[in-house]
């Protein structure tokens, strides 16, 4: 593996009103994020992650059971397989955040990595769901009426250019996934997000840079970005961006543009701090037992 590795972040607009059809809406998304992709990978990308469940609004806003429709069986279903064979055109690694279906009325926020011959490698599943109002009309990251808690725990990938974790945006606000991905040997974490301004922005740019550090890795951050009609519960203000071991940031998005946002990782910085900062020599987990307790 080469030590620079080009990092391609997708951040977009969902353009289709939410009372059109399901179909409707994942045909014109994955159009746009076709061409996104050839787009980053004409730039030099060699590592591409789209947003959080792309191929849609973040219709989480509401509680309805038409967005079950957009659901599709991962890796067998038509947008992995789509987009596999597009990573295999490209040479790209492709980390695909959608929709999972499995066997009947089983759910996940899932997303594929896929590797730069087009090969599926695996998947993560979205291991915190939320369930939070936003604003006063009724709309809310209603979550938990959709996805299960993800059950595969945290896998890393070693893809053609780098070892690849995933991280699925409310994901972000616990540091123990984190650490276990660093555990496991992530060089670079993706967290495929939808967060809007109001309830969290102060966050984004102090909690993945301090998982970054904490555990010697890379933390790649996309969040969509615009207003979605009908529910307009806030803007998705975009700002997605590339943070290094150090905690300082190589790249970053706009606040409100689609966006290929292009960035290097470099392995030799990894190791550089990791050398600096013995924190997987120096922590304590037989110290930790009370972590995994439950609460009375």
């Amino acid at each position: 593996m080469a030590d620079i590795i080009r990092i391609g972040l997708i951040q977009a607009k969902n353009e289709v009103h939410g009372d059109e059809s399901v179909h409707l809406h994942k045909e014109k998304a994955v159009e746009k994020h076709y061409r996104m992709v050839r787009e980053a990978a004409a730039k030099g990308a060699q590592i591409i992650c789209l947003q959080e469940i792309f191929y849609g609004p973040y219709f989480c806003a509401e509680q309805q059971p038409k967005w079950y429709e957009s659901a599709e069986e991962v890796p067998n279903g038509p947008t992995v397989q789509l987009f596999s064979s597009l990573a295999r055109e490209l040479g790209t690694v492709l980390i695909l955040p959608v929709y999972e279906r499995v066997g009947i009325g089983t759910y996940y926020n899932t997303a594929a990595v896929i590797d730069a011959d087009g090969t599926y490698l695996g998947k993560y599943r979205k291991q915190h769901i939320p369930h939070v109002g936003v604003g006063s009309s009724g709309c809310g990251f209603w979550e938990k009426y959709y996805f299960k808690p993800g059950n595969l725990g945290y896998p890393v990938f070693e893809t053609a250019f780098a070892k690849v974790g995933v991280y699925i945006c409310y994901d972000r606000h616990f540091p123990e996934g984190a650490r276990l991905l660093g555990l496991n040997g992530a060089e670079i974490v993706f967290n495929p997000s939808a967060t809007v301004a109001g309830l969290s922005e102060y966050l984004w740019k102090l909690e993945q840079p301090a998982h970054a550090v904490a555990n010697g890795y890379y933390v790649a951050a996309i969040n969509r970005v615009g207003t979605e009609a009908p529910w307009n519960m806030g803007e998705f203000y975009g700002q997605s961006y590339l943070v290094d071991p150090r905690g300082q940031f190589v790249a970053m998005g706009s606040r409100d543009q689609d966006e290929v946002v292009i960035a290097e990782m470099d392995r030799n910085k990894i190791h550089e701090v990791r050398d600096t900062w013995q924190f997987y020599r120096d922590r304590r987990p037989e110290t930790y037992e009370d972590m995994v307790k439950l609460l009375p």
